[in-house]
């Protein structure tokens, strides 16, 4: 049968299959060229398709690797809903909160880490039904009644007791039996809903150590089960120094060949502990010490329910978009109030700063990080959009005074976080080639990734010595990145001249379910031949016909927002935007780092929605508005 004839069949509904016609490559092609050669030959190419051959990443995954449910001790005081629920709901199924309602995400997300508290592993669940073993302690059988009694304030305080356990030096109930139970059926759980190519389970959980001064870290494996049984979650009871974590999860790793990372969060609220420049014992920093960390913590959670820590006003007084979500006041539990001699240790932007100097001092940078979000939910859903905010734990779930509720009670009443004080935020982003537990976790130790407050806005920051402007006017930019240049999370390496400076392929997409957007920045950050750490921030393409003051800055974007009904225009801001830009300020003598950071229009907040969805106002302090955003990880030149 000729061409002709194969064409008219299909076309008339025939089912004749293209295998069953016969029309492999060179059988087709015996009909259309010359002296009977292949279509490959003949064109003098092996591929026609501009998608064929490729070995990088082509598609963003979306996840969030910091959720508790009701196994999590705190959470499980007023959490009912378990890890099986917590990962139907992330795959995209409709479940019930604790209180009775039903939640479904948007979209399913492509991924999850169910971090599940490391103290007390499991004993919620077994307290609340009356496990004999449990009750026959004093406490136990205190906090049985009191978490049954039905009255909330009785709930609430008892909550605070257990939370506030958490942080002494040996478990108020110890019962590693149980502990050990609860862990074998999470992974377990894990392994039968990790469904490679369609939704990753990883394997975690969470290090909760130094009560408020928040030196969290997740702990996340890339194995299955058979590696996550050979050991047990890492608590603060075995020790309260990060440090020894490190240890500890190094010779897991030696002693089995296990892959292992840790992701600290909540810089802002370590009263500067998370990024310091001592151990944590005071003593001076080594390089041995500094290079496990570099490694065993390739990541760090930079936005979250408690704020966000990317940047800070007084850090970054030139940063107009520095003060977002700012959490600044005290400790995480308001034990102790904040210096600003503190902000200098808990902030991104300044500890990839303070990276720089300690490469330099110790040969190896401690802070040489890519950034994810992720929500550090309670209620066992990943919820980080605004209109479908959860909220930080079950005790407030949706209702219409929830923004005025406490959610976290401090001795003084001054330093009490309220409800309106959360951030719907926020997600993890990832670069890898397939969705699998190996993909991914690869791709989170190469740092290929970013963060975004919510939106599921899509980044690609490419670094390179010769990108020039016909490269942003590709519909591939990937594959003209990865050729000429390193991904975000990559290293420049050596200049090839003098004259030369780096250049950057830039671009984002904005979330069809969200705002337009804004610009995209540069930010630059650098240390001087005086060993002075700077920074800078560049708008290198934004939306519309703008053009930046003699001061730099852009005007405003504009702002679309009905607060009433919770509502805005996409008329102004871009759907997408893209870029080459090349460093004006180059110095090729000196260590530099650059990430990309993408501003949305202005947006309703949660609270906007909460406030017309219950026909309720709130208060003139309570924020209305919000500007999404996404940060990538950086990329470095060292010289």
């Amino acid at each position: 049968m000729k061409l002709p004839e194969i064409i008219r069949t299909l076309c008339t509904g025939t089912a004749t299959t293209l295998a069953l016609a016969g029309l492999a490559a060179g059988s087709l092609a015996s009909d259309m060229t010359p002296g009977k050669k292949g279509v490959a030959e003949a064109m003098g190419q092996s591929e026609f398709s501009p998608y064929a051959g490729r070995s990088f990443p082509t598609r963003v995954l979306w996840g969030d690797t910091h959720l508790h449910t009701a196994v999590s001790v705190d959470a499980g005081t007023m959490n009912r809903v378990g890890q099986e629920d917590a990962f139907r709901f992330a795959r995209g199924e409709e479940v019930t909160t604790t209180h009775g309602l039903r939640v479904k995400l948007s979209r399913p997300l492509d991924f999850i880490v169910v971090s599940d508290h490391a103290e007390m592993y499991g004993l919620m669940p077994q307290l609340l039904n009356g496990d004999p073993e449990i009750l026959s302690t004093g406490k136990g059988k205190r906090w049985y009644e009191e978490l049954r009694s039905g009255d909330r304030d009785r709930i609430f305080d008892t909550a605070m007791e257990i939370v506030d356990s958490l942080s002494k030096k040996d478990p108020p109930i110890d019962n590693p039996a149980a502990i050990k139970k609860a862990w074998q059926n999470y992974i377990e759980l894990a392994d039968r809903y990790n469904e490679p190519g369609r939704f990753t389970a990883l394997i975690g959980y969470e290090w909760t150590a130094i009560g408020g001064f928040n030196l969290h870290r997740n702990v996340v494996f890339r194995g299955d089960a058979s590696v996550a049984r050979q050991t047990l979650p890492y608590s603060q009871f075995d020790s309260q120094n990060p440090e020894d974590l490190w240890r500890e999860l190094d010779d897991f790793s030696r002693r089995t060949g296990a892959e292992v990372l840790a992701i600290p969060h909540n810089g802002n609220l370590s009263n500067g502990r998370l990024f310091n420049v001592e151990n944590f014992d005071g003593s001076p920093l080594k390089k041995d010490l500094a290079a496990l960390r570099a490694r065993l913590e390739p990541l760090i959670e930079v936005t979250q329910i408690k704020g966000d820590s990317e940047a800070h006003p007084f850090l970054s007084p030139d940063d107009e978009f520095a003060d977002y979500e700012t959490w600044d006041t005290a400790n995480l539990n308001g034990t102790e109030l904040k210096q600003q001699s503190m902000l200098q240790y808990e902030y991104a932007r300044e500890a990839l700063k303070t990276g720089l100097k300690l490469g330099r001092k110790l040969g190896v940078n401690p802070y040489r990080f890519g950034m994810i979000g992720s929500t550090d939910s309670h209620t066992s859903f990943s919820t980080a959009e605004e209109e479908n905010f959860f909220g930080k734990h079950s005790g407030v779930e949706p209702e219409p005074q929830r923004w005025e509720h406490e959610v976290i009670a401090a001795p003084d009443p001054d330093l009490t976080i309220y409800g309106w004080q959360q951030a719907a935020s926020g997600y993890a982003a990832v670069w890898a080639t397939e969705n699998t537990r190996e993909a991914i976790f690869d791709a989170m130790r190469r740092k290929e990734v970013y963060a975004t407050t919510g939106p599921r806005i899509a980044v690609r920051l490419f670094g390179g010595w010769n990108f020039t402007e016909a490269d942003a006017m590709t519909r591939l930019p990937a594959q003209v990145g990865y050729s000429k240049g390193v991904p975000m999370g990559g290293d420049l390496g050596k200049a090839p001249g003098n004259d030369n400076a780096p250049s950057f392929l830039v671009g984002a997409m904005k979330d069809p379910y969200s705002g337009n957007l804004d610009r995209i920045q540069i930010v630059k950050g650098w240390m001087d031949s005086k060993g002075r750490t700077q920074e800078k921030v560049y708008n290198v393409v934004w939306s519309g016909d703008r053009e930046p003051g003699a001061n730099g800055k852009l005007p405003p974007v504009g702002d679309t927002v009905d607060v009433a009904s919770a509502t805005w225009s996409n008329n102004i801001g871009a759907p997408e935007l893209i870029t080459v830009w090349q460093d004006p300020d180059f110095d090729p003598k000196v260590s530099a780092f650059y990430y990309a950071r993408v501003i949305e229009i202005p947006t309703p907040r949660w609270t906007a929605h909460e406030a017309k969805r219950f026909g309720i106002r709130m208060d003139e302090k309570v924020p209305m508005k919000t500007r999404e955003r996404a940060y990538t990880s950086p990329i470095w030149y060292t010289p």
